[in-house]
C-alpha cells in the first residue's frame, strides 16, 4: 500500500535567512564598536601625548625666566619680545582671546610634527618696576619667613591691594605653552612661578 504523497513546505530555510541576517547586523555592530573604542584609546593617546609636549613650552620659557631673573630681575620690568616675555597681565583675558598671545614666540617644531607656542606674562597692571610705578598693581606673595621641624613653611598670599609683607615680595609671573598638534588636536598649559623682587 502505498502513502499519500505529502507535499513539503521549506520553513526551514527562511529561520535560515532569519538567523543568519541577525547574525551578519551583529557581527556589523560588534565591528563598529571595536573601531570605536579604537579611535577613542588612539585619541586618548594622542591627547596625552600632546599635555607632555606641551611642557616644552612651558620648560623654554622657564628657563629664560630662571636665567634672567639671576643675572638681573629689572629686566624683566619691561616687555622683551624677542624673547616672549610681557611684563604686564590684564586679568579679563582668557588663553582664546588672541590678545593673550600678543608677544608669543613663533611657533616652533618639537621635533614630533607638533607645533609649540609660548608666552611669559609678569602679573602686574603695567611696565616698570613694582613699587615706584604709580598705581602698579602687582600680584605678590610673602616669602617663606618660618621654618617649623627644619621645614619651611609657606608665606601667607597677600591680596595685590594690600601689600604688608615680611621682606621682598615673590612676583608673580605666568607662563603659558600651546601646542598645535599635527593632526588638528591643541592643548594649552600654564604654569605659575614666583620670583623675588
Amino acid at each position: 500500500m502505498r502513502l499519500p504523497f505529502r507535499r513539503q513546505r521549506g520553513v526551514a530555510l527562511p529561520v535560515m535567512l532569519i538567523m543568519l541576517g541577525v547574525m551578519l547586523i551583529s557581527s556589523v555592530y560588534l565591528l563598529k564598536a571595536s573601531t570605536s573604542s579604537t579611535l577613542a584609546t588612539s585619541n586618548l593617546a594622542y591627547e596625552a601625548s600632546l599635555g607632555k609636549a606641551v611642557d616644552l613650552g612651558l620648560l623654554t620659557g622657564f628657563q629664560w625666566l630662571n636665567t634672567t631673573a639671576a643675572a638681573a630681575k629689572t629686566t624683566l620690568e619691561a616687555d622683551v619680545p624677542a624673547s616672549s616675555y610681557v611684563s604686564t597681565f590684564a586679568p579679563g583675558q582668557s588663553v582664546s582671546d588672541p590678545a593673550f598671545w600678543v608677544g608669543a614666540a613663533a611657533p616652533f617644531d618639537d621635533g614630533a610634527g607638533n607645533q609649540v607656542q609660548f608666552v611669559i606674562h609678569r602679573m602686574c597692571k603695567f611696565a616698570g618696576n613694582y613699587i615706584s610705578v604709580p598705581n602698579q598693581n602687582c600680584m605678590q606673595t610673602a616669602p617663606n619667613t618660618k621654618s617649623v621641624s627644619n621645614v619651611v613653611a609657606l608665606g601667607a598670599s597677600l591680596a595685590s591691594d594690600a601689600v604688608v609683607l615680611a621682606g621682598l615680595p615673590q612676583i608673580h609671573y605666568i607662563v603659558t605653552a600651546r601646542i598645535f598638534g599635527a593632526r588638528g588636536g591643541n592643548v594649552v598649559n600654564q604654569t605659575v612661578v614666583m620670583i623675588g623682587a
